[in-house]
């Protein structure tokens, strides 16, 4: 409660010493000068007097006081606490002969002079002067709050019965306070209810717990301050799902794992997005949001839009996760990884793929943490963990703390993204606009394409508050930066994952090699390599003679078929790829001829990062071009034409003597644009009409 300095032997104090009570009449570096009761002068060493373990203070002639603790002091009474500093100038007086307020020139009074007057005759003497001054004290009142002084400082003054706390539940019985809050736990998964309800629950537990001598509940009035007080922060008579959320931290302190370099620490999660979109299969509806952030520099190196997330989705996550970023039509030169912080020149000499790449780092995961939703707790996913060698820590169930980088950082998603997209419908019905499901969507794999962009110019440029330097703490780096910053120091080297790598880790299926191809979800997969093995067993028996096929969620344009006779992989084109527009083609051809011209090696300046993170935002918020006008069937159409998404992984070389027959458009701007040539007008052809005909040609 209080705070002062070590004791000091110095000239005045009265010590005990073998016994004896002695004096100190002077203090040097080597001995000190005693007087005992009788008056014998004796000098002792130093040494000997503050080695002797029968050393006590008696009394000291120092003037100073434990510090009062301020904070006890602001809790009290104004009348109280100026009665204890009435009290303390008196004291000091006493004590050291001047008041605390003393002027620097002013001299003690011959009966409060230590050096004329004992301890005893300075407190007489004080008690004569309050005495004349009307104020009755005893000496043994006196004597209390002098040595309460010296003891306790300012605090020892203090009035302590006005100092006393009163109990958070007042005089309510300690039996009905035990079974309130017991009540109040239990209320915990329940659907939300009143105090009514919950008084009732009391009623039941005291008579379960005492039977006839249960105590009576106080009256509602008491009893709603105490439930008031005790359900403080709990949420009880709130949002059941902010309740439970609550409820979930231990007792104990949170924990925390420290990461000093990139993938040391890892946190993957999923949650569904506030905007509505159209699925492949038409339906518009939330889609899931998975995505992987890594401790050390609050990267994100993937994520992914899937309607629900599985196994083979979390998988493909760890393959995108080990992938360099592309540069996608359209994008601004800005978003370069040539352009940005990061040390481009060191890790494209690992690997020739970053030169084009963008700037979102490539990071290797050592350890994984999870919670045990079915996605992460599989085999597929972890086998694929053991088979890049990941560790895979998976969380205690129902422990969302130990993963609260990833559970923070989807808030930042509806902040900073999702709310500026068309079809955002808000994070809960209280929040929703009257007509936000008619708003504009985009299709699942345009918004992909859409938080790839927004994760590349916004969340990688943006500066976090968890990461700052020890040397500059009051500045916050940016993921980037930080990335930049810890390759220096951890000598950290990523090694991007290799194109069959990649194809491994996709889902699997097994189908058959048809004469027309292969068939997967509903789209038809050929090219002349199959030839030889249309109609023909693959030799696995278990699978009944089917092929394995590996597919990208989020690339419908190829499919990978192995090759169980021949090895390696056979690349697979969509048949109708020629004639349906690839995801993003139609945006890719409007702003081809406007993407920035190559800058060289200069680094991309904040104004063009932030320029192209705004257009981005309108962009999404102004919905696909042509679609605002559109029945809610016409976008699902529109949506369902556009269910494909832009290659971001490696690829493996078609197989020897492949020749494909299909061709993707250019995705340079300075290639021939055979949009700009001119279109012959369309004449509509009229439909057929059999009676019409027959009345023609009656004769």
């Amino acid at each position: 409660m209080t705070v002062s300095r070590p004791r000091v032997l110095q000239a005045g104090d009265d010590i005990q010493l073998g016994g004896e009570l002695h004096n100190v009449e002077a203090v040097s570096s080597t001995a000190v000068r005693l007087v005992n009761v009788v008056g014998t002068v004796s000098v002792v060493p130093l040494v000997d007097v503050l080695s002797d373990p029968s050393l006590a203070l008696a009394s000291s002639a120092r003037d100073a006081a434990p510090l009062p603790p301020s904070g006890l002091l602001d809790g009290l009474a104004e009348p109280v606490a100026a009665q204890a500093r009435w009290w303390e100038r008196h004291i000091v007086e006493i004590l050291t002969g001047l008041p605390p307020d003393h002027a620097p020139a002013a001299t003690a009074k011959p009966e409060y002079d230590p050096n004329r007057a004992s301890l005893r005759q300075r407190e007489l003497a004080k008690i004569a002067e309050l005495t004349a001054a009307g104020h009755q004290v005893s000496f043994t009142n006196l004597k209390r709050l002098r040595l309460a002084y010296e003891k306790e400082g300012l605090w020892g003054l203090v009035d302590q019965r006005t100092a006393r706390r009163s109990r958070p539940t007042g005089r309510v019985d300690d039996r009905v306070v035990a079974a309130t809050l017991q009540a109040i736990t239990e209320e915990t998964d329940r659907s939300t209810g009143t105090v009514s309800r919950l008084r009732r629950k009391v009623t039941q537990i005291l008579a379960a717990d005492h039977g006839d001598e249960a105590p009576v509940l106080p009256s509602p009035a008491t009893f709603y301050r105490l439930v008031n007080r005790l359900s403080q922060g709990k949420h009880t008579f709130g949002s059941a799902r902010t309740r439970r959320s609550v409820a979930k931290p231990p007792d104990g302190p949170f924990g925390s794992v420290t990461a000093v370099r990139p993938g040391e620490w890892m946190q993957i999660d999923s949650t569904p997005i506030d905007v509505r979109v159209v699925l492949d299969t038409g339906v518009v509806d939330r889609a899931e949001l998975t995505w992987i952030v890594d401790l050390a520099t609050r990267t994100i190196p993937a994520a992914v839009l899937r309607p629900t997330t599985k196994a083979a989705d979390a998988a493909v996550l760890l393959a995108r996760t080990l992938t360099p970023e592309p540069m996608r039509p359209g994008w601004v030169d800005a978003l370069r990884m040539s352009r940005s912080v990061l040390p481009h020149r060191r890790l494209t000499e690992i690997d020739d793929r970053l030169e084009h790449a963008a700037a979102r780092p490539v990071i290797v995961p050592e350890s994984i943490v999870c919670d045990h939703g079915k996605a992460y707790i599989s085999r597929t996913f972890q086998s694929a963990c053991r088979a890049m060698g990941i560790n895979f820590q998976p969380t205690h169930k129902g422990s969302p703390w130990e993963k609260g980088t990833v559970e923070t950082s989807f808030n930042a998603v509806g902040t900073l993204f999702a709310q500026y997209v068309a079809g955002y419908v808000g994070s809960s019905v209280e929040r929703r606009g009257e007509k936000a499901e008619q708003d504009a969507v985009w299709s699942i794999v345009e918004l992909q394409a859409l938080l790839d962009e927004w994760i590349v110019t916004t969340w990688q440029n943006r500066p976090h508050a968890g990461l700052r330097h020890p040397v500059t703490p009051d500045k916050s780096l940016t993921p980037n930066e930080q990335y930049a910053a810890l390759v220096e120091v951890a000598g950290y080297v990523p090694v991007p994952l290799s194109a069959d790598d990649f194809v491994e880790l996709l889902p699997v299926s097994w189908n058959a090699i048809n004469k027309y191809g292969i068939k997967l979800n509903k789209r038809t997969y050929d090219c002349k390599a199959l030839n030889p093995y249309r109609r023909q067993h693959s030799g696995v028996e278990r699978k009944k003679g089917l092929w394995e096929v590996h597919s990208d969620p989020y690339d419908v344009t190829r499919i990978w078929v192995r090759n169980h006779h021949g090895g390696g992989w056979i690349t697979v084109p969509w048949k109708h790829l020629r004639s349906t527009p690839v995801p993003f083609g139609e945006l890719a051809w409007q702003h081809a001829r406007s993407v920035l011209s190559q800058r060289g090696e200069d680094a991309a300046t904040e104004g063009e990062i932030a320029a192209a993170a705004a257009a981005l935002l309108d962009k999404a918020e102004q919905g696909p071009d042509g679609e605002s006008t559109l029945t809610k069937r016409d976008r699902r159409v529109a949506g369902r034409t556009r269910a494909t998404s832009t290659p971001s992984g490696p690829r493996p070389p078609s197989s020897p003597g492949e020749e494909p027959d299909f061709e993707l458009p250019s995705q340079h701007p300075d290639e021939h644009d055979e949009a700009d040539e001119p279109v012959a007008k369309v004449i509509p052809l009229p439909v057929f009409d059999a009676r019409k005909e027959a009345e023609q040609w009656r004769f």
